[in-house]
């Protein structure tokens, strides 16, 4: 399928990474307002450069548009897109607000064309063997989950310098603005929705620790959220996004008979552990001596780093081979999951498992969590998506 790239900024380059690893996928053309960013961001990947976004969309060749713009410009992008017959898979979020996400799902529908939207980590393998292991009953009937997606002080790290491959600064600014939550919180909340379907209740906090974070803004959004959700099935999980505290990116999945978890969300081939509930008294005061042991060894001998592990645990098999396509380095992700699965979708006439319905659930969910001072609380959810199906499992 042909597609072209509306907005040429940082994360353009990391899903062009991985390509070459898509050949279903043909990337005809781009366009950026910056005409200066076109230019780079075209070259460097050897792009048609389109003049303008009317022409972008005035393209018969262009099937399906990837939305990279900035966030505040998904909806009217994304609608001008829908309505110029093109498909569209947007990075997250599908709008700001709840009314014109829902809008986008029905004008896709009225159009007959296929929205989607980011993140796609839910299609990793990490995902799918977590996914796997709570329909083995692995952990027994989930009761709890803990999903956490804090970055540390990202402001402190001097963020202006980041730069991609062609040459595009990490929008710090845009970042603050929009808000940690409306960017990062998609990457653990679409897993649980996957998991266990819509959230049917939210109680949220949110909170600015750091005011000042070295860049004029005209506003800064919240820094720090955490919220309830209750699901069905009598699971509820507790979700914190933020970019104050510690480096902390992982997902506990907590059963009766044991946990799931893996620690680290952004990799996709992370591994996934079990780790099971103490069932005797034998093995819970084992555990337990285990870790006073630990810090009496740990003081006597002045150590000064922690030795962590006192409990038993082993890794659970994968319910995919993991296939390792970075964006970067230090992204061990493959950004275009998504847009393939949405094309293997339309050619096989089949439901997206990014479907748009799940991605106007989101922003419920997100502007829930960073804004809870215009809802009351708890929130009752009104939006709604089908089940996703996992992907095969090998």
């Amino acid at each position: 399928m042909k597609i072209a790239i509306l907005g040429c900024g940082f994360v353009a380059d990391m899903y062009l990474a991985t390509r070459f690893n898509w050949p279903q996928l043909t990337f005809v053309g781009a366009y950026d307002i910056d005409s200066s960013r076109l230019q780079a961001f075209s070259q460097h990947h050897r792009l048609r450069a389109y003049s303008s976004f009317e022409e972008l969309l005035q393209d018969p060749s262009v099937e399906l548009v990837l939305n990279l713009t900035n966030p505040r410009a998904h909806f009217e992008t994304t609608q001008a897109c829908l309505l110029a017959g093109k498909h569209v898979y947007s990075e997250k979020p599908l709008a700001m607000e709840s009314p014109q996400a829902e809008e986008l799902v029905q004008l896709a529908q009225r159009q007959n064309l296929s929205l989607s939207t980011a993140p796609c980590s839910l299609l990793s393998e990490t995902a799918q063997t977590l996914w796997k292991g709570i329909l083995d009953d692995a952990v027994g009937p989930v009761r709890l989950v803990y999903a956490s997606f804090d970055d540390g002080m990202i402001h402190r790290l001097d963020p202006t310098r980041w730069t991609s491959s062609s040459g595009a600064r990490w929008p710090a600014k845009d970042e603050y603005e929009v808000g940690c939550t409306y960017e990062h919180a998609g990457y653990v909340l679409t897993w649980l929705a996957a998991f266990f379907g819509p959230v049917r209740k939210i109680t949220a906090y949110a909170s600015t620790r750091i005011i000042d974070k070295g860049l004029p803004v005209e506003s800064m959004a919240p820094d720090f959220t955490v919220g309830c959700l209750e699901y069905d099935n009598n699971v509820v999980a507790r979700v914190t996004c933020g970019i104050v505290a510690p480096l902390d990116k992982s997902i506990q999945i907590i059963g009766e008979k044991g946990t799931l978890y893996t620690k680290y969300v952004r990799n996709d081939g992370a591994p996934v552990y079990l780790q099971q509930t103490p069932y005797n008294r034998l093995v819970h005061g084992v555990t337990s001596r285990l870790s006073n042991w630990r810090v009496r060894f740990e003081n006597l001998l002045r150590l000064p780093f922690s030795i962590s592990g006192t409990q038993f645990e082993k890794k659970y098999p994968y319910a995919r081979p993991p296939v390792f396509r970075s964006a970067t380095s230090n992204k061990l992700v493959d950004f275009l999951r998504g847009p393939g699965e949405q094309v293997e979708a339309i050619q096989q006439q089949r439901p997206c498992r990014l479907s748009a319905e799940m991605g106007a659930h989101m922003v419920e969910v997100i502007e829930t969590l960073q804004y809870p001072e215009r809802f009351p609380m708890p929130r009752i959810l009104q939006t709604r998506f089908a089940p996703i199906e996992p992907l095969p499992w090998k």
